[in-house]
This record gives structure tokens, C-alpha cells and sequence, in this order.
């Protein structure tokens, strides 16, 4: 049986029965290891998101911003595809908390920058650093151009998952 997307076009006819069965498999592995994140948090990071109330969402704006470094509000919105009230909601819980910082961009003042708290920069890089080990680890098995499918295959998938987010937001609409 194939699959249409939304707009009627065969997405399935390029990917053999084979592989849309290992992806199926695999797809519910990844989101339960990301699902994890909690548990792996450093202590003291995990004591203020449990206090604060903070979740997944939260993480997302979190390890956006210390591993990309200072951003405003609208940046953050664009990469995590969020509106930008949820953005500005979920970092101004980050900033009352004590995760995050705003400042003003030193190059335009109307604008402000969001940053890593300094006390909590270094618990959440091992955090990052702790939870991209595995992939690392992974693409490091492979051949560089297994590595750069495999990038490019990602790029595609996060790409497809804006592309539903939009359409999402268009049939609420």
C-alpha cells in the first residue's frame, strides 16, 4: 500500500517495504531514548526543571541556546519552529528559573539576547555532551559518505517535520 502526503504525492514509492519497516522500528527507539532526557540531566539541572515545572519544550530552548550561544527570541522560534509567543513563554519560564539570561544584543538594542546562565552552563554542555556521545560515537562507525547520507537524510527528515508543523498549523486554523 503507498502512502500519499497531504498534498496527494506518493511518499513511499522511493522506499522499499524493507526500509519503511526498519524505520518504523527505529523511529519509536529514538523518540523513546529522547523522551530519557530527564533521567540523564545533571542533578542540579533536573532539580530546577522539576522545581520550575519545566519539560521537554523547555530542554529544546535550553540546549538551542547554549549550543548555538546567544539568541533572541525570534531566532530560538525559527530553528524549533515555534510560534513566537511559545517561544518568548517557554524562555521567559527558562530566564525565571535561573537557566537563562536576557541581555541586550550590544549591536542592536531593541533587540535582546537570550544566554546560558553562567552557574549553569557548564552541568548543561556535559548534559549535551553526555547525550550526543552515542551519535557521535555512531557517525564515527561510518564512512564519510555514509556519514554525509546520513546527515543529509536528518536534514530531510527535520525539513519533512517543519513541513507537517506548517500544515498542522494551517488545518487549526
Amino acid at each position: 500500500m503507498e502512502e500519499a502526503s497531504a498534498d496527494g504525492a506518493d511518499v513511499t514509492s522511493t522506499v522499499s517495504a524493507e526500509q519503511r519497516r526498519r524505520l518504523t522500528m527505529l523511529v519509536p527507539m529514538v523518540s523513546a531514548y529522547l523522551r530519557r532526557a530527564r533521567n540523564d540531566m545533571p542533578p542540579v539541572i533536573r532539580k530546577v526543571f522539576e522545581q520550575a515545572g519545566l519539560g521537554a519544550r523547555h530542554g529544546a530552548v535550553l540546549g538551542l541556546v547554549v549550543s548555538s550561544g546567544p539568541a533572541s527570541v525570534s531566532e530560538v522560534a525559527r530553528q524549533l519552529g515555534l510560534g513566537l509567543t511559545n517561544a518568548s513563554q517557554l524562555s521567559g519560564e527558562l530566564t525565571r528559573a535561573g537557566l537563562l539570561q536576557r541581555r541586550n544584543d550590544p549591536a542592536d538594542h531593541r533587540r535582546t539576547l537570550l544566554s546560558a546562565a553562567p552557574e549553569y552552563r557548564a552541568a548543561f554542555e556535559e548534559f549535551l555532551a553526555r547525550r550526543s556521545a552515542g551519535l557521535f560515537r555512531a557517525m564515527g562507525r561510518l564512512t564519510p559518505e555514509e556519514q554525509h547520507g546520513f546527515l543529509a537524510g536528518l536534514q530531510a527528515w527535520v525539513d519533512e517535520i517543519e513541513g507537517d508543523r506548517g500544515g498542522a498549523a494551517e488545518r487549526r486554523a
